[in-house]
């Protein structure tokens, strides 16, 4: 189900797609909303997750052409990664493993909802993940119908085939066909309780998580690289139907992960209704690709408003911060980078933005890399709450490869990143970043006191990076 779109499609969208110069950011474009609902303490103490995804496994079983039915992960091969997860990851705080597309996604019972992924059981799954003291995370979406359109909706007189476009419903793209999902429209009378007896189903289940794709195809039906994809269900039609996915989220304590969102009016339904938000295209190949490179110092108007974790993390660092939506750069694939220096660098930008890490590296894949996801001293950022922010969020602008932030205790972190490929020096005076005096300087990579200072310095490799612990 999932498709690599980006990946496929690059250089069309350079060459249709309006960029920007380094400080004339582009943001998505304003529209008039009606009155919506607010959901009281969306945001109050979530901190972004540490999990083990799927994607990896599935994204390369595609570029081999597996596909479809033809694609699975057995039960075998879910007990082999929840059994390094618990053993080699949960010791540092990754509690949890999760699904992604490309595998199909089937309802096997009366209740319409999703049971299976591929060959293995959810229920089962969340089973193997308690045993071992792991959650599961499910990827799915509350707009997404699975069952038979004959299925009722539970506490109404309606089934599912009511709920999806009649020719009546208004859409943007009337002569459009909606590919790959049978979406439900919000606005028809069922809808809401679709949507909550989803949340409902998985709170049964067990499973707290839910990663929601293709948010910008219910949307508009638009896709920069492929063009219209769908009949767009309108700005109205998509808010609405956030805001109830929130109040059911809330109602059943699930986090919420809104992906491939257009971000319109500066984010404002995804901040006030998602506990973590997709900033960035998708991981696809990974490496210094994902992270630094491509489309590097380029912002658009629709998803993906940037192509690369850097620059995402940077140009919407100004709706993020604690007790509010957490930024997520999708995820980490170690084994695909050339230097020691570019995965320090993948890991410390993931937590000084305040985001999850997400390990997609696989136990065959990870080689000599699980340390640079088990530094304790880094990580003990994400344990804090702690969400940094650069000292410019212009793309393009060399203040934007420093970034800082506060612990909880007072204590100060400072990442100094070096974006280019050739090494270089770097410094910041500490009073620019309004901390004044001098403090105690611990490298967090190094594990090393260095004295104290007024003034960071360091000579940085080629997309490197250092980051320190100033305490008094």
């Amino acid at each position: 189900m999932k498709r690599t779109i980006f990946m496929l499609t690059g250089l069309m969208m350079i060459l249709l797609s309006a960029c920007t110069n380094d400080i004339e950011m582009r943001y998505p474009p304003k529209y008039e909303l009606p009155e919506l609902p607010v959901v009281e303490g969306i945001h109050d103490g979530q901190k972004a997750p540490l999990y083990w995804s799927i994607y990896e496994y599935a994204y390369e079983q595609e570029q081999a052409g597996v596909s479809g039915s033809d694609m699975d992960f057995t039960a075998a091969q879910w007990d082999e990664v929840i059994n390094w997860v618990a053993e080699n990851l949960k010791p540092h705080g990754y509690d949890m493993v999760c699904t992604d597309g490309f595998i199909p996604m089937l309802a096997q019972d009366g209740s319409g909802y999703m049971t299976h992924y591929g060959s293995v059981s959810l229920k089962d799954l969340a089973a193997k993940c308690k045993a071992k003291g792991l959650r599961l995370g499910v990827y799915d979406n509350p707009l997404w119908i699975h069952g038979p359109l004959s299925t009722p909706v539970e506490g109404t007189s309606c089934t599912f085939g009511d709920l999806v476009y009649d020719g009546k419903t208004k859409v943007l793209n009337p002569a459009a066909q909606d590919q790959w999902f049978t979406w439900v429209v919000s606005e028809k009378e069922g809808a809401q309780e679709y949507i909550d007896g989803f949340f409902r189903h998985y709170k049964e289940l067990g499973v707290d998580f839910i990663r929601m794709d293709f948010l910008s195809w219910y949307e508009d039906g638009k896709d920069r690289g492929m063009g219209t994809v769908g009949r767009g269900y309108g700005r109205e039609a998509y808010a609405h139907a956030l805001a109830y996915i929130a109040q059911s989220a809330k109602k059943y304590g699930i986090f919420t992960s809104l992906v491939m969102p257009h971000l319109n009016n500066d984010a404002e339904v995804e901040a006030r209704y998602g506990n973590m938000v997709r900033i960035v295209a998708d991981t696809g190949g990974g490496g210094w690709w994902h992270t630094s490179a491509q489309d590097k110092g380029r912002s658009y108007t629709s998803w993906p408003n940037c192509m690369n974790q850097f620059d995402g993390f940077t140009y919407w660092s100004h709706i993020t911060g604690r007790d509010k939506v957490i930024l997520d750069g999708d995820f980490l694939r170690l084994n695909r980078y050339e230097t020691d220096a570019e995965r320090q660098t993948a890991v410390s930008l993931q937590l000084m933005a305040g985001g999850p890490v997400a390990v997609a590296d696989q136990p065959s894949t990870i080689g000599g890399n699980l340390s640079f996801y088990t530094n304790d001293e880094l990580l003990q950022l994400r344990r804090d709450g702690f969400v940094g922010q650069p000292l410019s969020n212009k793309l393009g602008d060399g203040d934007s490869e420093v970034w800082f932030g506060s612990l909880s205790n007072g204590n100060h972190v400072v990442a100094l990143f070096n974006r280019s490929d050739q090494q270089q020096a770097s410094s910041i005076a500490l009073s620019r970043l309004g901390i004044s005096g001098e403090w105690k300087v611990r490298d967090l990579w190094q594990h090393a006191d260095e004295g104290t200072t007024s003034t960071l310095s360091a000579t940085l490799p080629a997309h490197g990076c250092k980051v320190v612990m100033l305490t008094r």
